[in-house]
């Protein structure tokens, strides 16, 4: 027998020893998976090769619907259908305690509604327990908004170049008239009439709406119309009225850093946005005319309750100057 021969046979015994030996000292197997268990596993290939959706998101279902899964363990659950509405109930309060931030308690609870609603349709089951419970409602944080000072010192803009023009016109319009960003982007340049300073904007629902521009606004855009033929617009922007170095209409992206490096240029302490703008502009018209139906309509809003969180702001104003008028509420000096 060859010495490479006897070589082979020797390692593979010591393979065959080595697997009998891991065999040997191997853990038990994991348990069975439960009933549960294979119906979420179910609903997440469904996710996946179904609805296609992203890795990224399917991780999100997985993580959500492994912390139901925990908590059914811990009642001694092992089938969605033995889950009721109070079990999901007890569960978004072991979340809350746990310290998860509202939004994430949403995400949990959505994820386990749109599991059950799976297992109805494919299984049959009469019920969706989570249909019903509501996750810790969110505190609603009052927007950031900018003074009048603050507004003009980010409106100052150097208009050098054709993109400065274009930015400068942005910004104006977004204080001026109070759209929302994806208002501007779908801007066509047939949407504004200079002669009647109005402004027609498709909003949320596809509801259209018409708008006052302001005439520093509306001097800022005809100073941009000026230059606009220098860029040579594609096919499917050349009815856009604000487009980009290249000719096509302007990106949402592009707007929000154009924006925020302007207001860096101008020395802002805080990163400017377009809802910034929108903000202000409800904000400072509220609080000039105490009009809340007039703010609701310029700003496209289809309910009151959404405007009324200006009047919060508004609120905020008048105690500052409450604070500094009123002979009583002045504070005394601690000395």
């Amino acid at each position: 027998m060859t010495g490479s021969v006897r070589q082979a046979r020797r390692t593979l015994s010591r393979g065959a020893s080595a697997a009998q030996a891991d065999e040997e000292h191997s853990p038990a197997s994991d348990p069975p998976a439960s009933e549960l268990d294979q119906s979420v596993e179910k609903f997440l290939t469904y996710l996946r090769e179904v609805r296609r959706l992203s890795p990224h998101t399917l991780d999100s279902y997985q993580r959500d619907l492994q912390s139901l899964r925990h908590y059914s363990a811990e009642l001694g659950r092992d089938s969605a259908g033995q889950l009721v509405e109070s079990d999901i109930r007890h569960w978004v309060s072991q979340l809350h305690r746990r310290g998860l931030a509202g939004s994430s308690i949403q995400r949990s609870l959505s994820a386990a509604r749109s599991f059950f609603n799976y297992l109805g349709r494919e299984e049959g089951r009469p019920r969706n327990p989570a249909a019903s419970v509501q996750a810790p409602r969110k505190p609603r944080k009052l927007p950031k908004t900018l003074d009048a000072d603050q507004v003009s010192k980010f409106l100052s803009f150097n208009e050098d170049s054709l993109i400065a023009k274009r930015d400068r016109a942005i910004a104006e319009l977004f204080y001026s008239s109070g759209l929302r960003l994806a208002e501007l982007v779908a801007l066509d340049a047939r949407d504004i009439d200079p002669h009647s300073r109005l402004l027609t904007v498709t909003g949320k629902g596809n509801k259209t709406r018409t708008v006052p521009v302001g005439s520093v606004a509306l001097d800022a855009i005809e100073r941009w119309l000026e230059v606009r033929p220098q860029v040579a617009a594609d096919k499917d922007s050349a009815a856009a009225l604000f487009t980009s170095s290249q000719g096509r209409r302007i990106s949402v992206r592009s707007i929000q850093s154009r924006l925020k490096l302007q207001g860096r240029k101008a020395g802002m302490h805080q990163d400017v946005h377009p809802h910034m703008l929108r903000h202000s502009f409800a904000s400072h018209m509220l609080e000039s005319s105490g009009d809340l139906r007039a703010v609701q309509e310029l700003l496209g809003h289809a309910n009151i309750s959404t405007t009324q969180i200006y009047t919060h702001l508004d609120f905020q104003h008048l105690a500052k100057v409450y604070d500094a008028a009123h002979p009583r509420a002045k504070r005394r000096d601690k000395s």
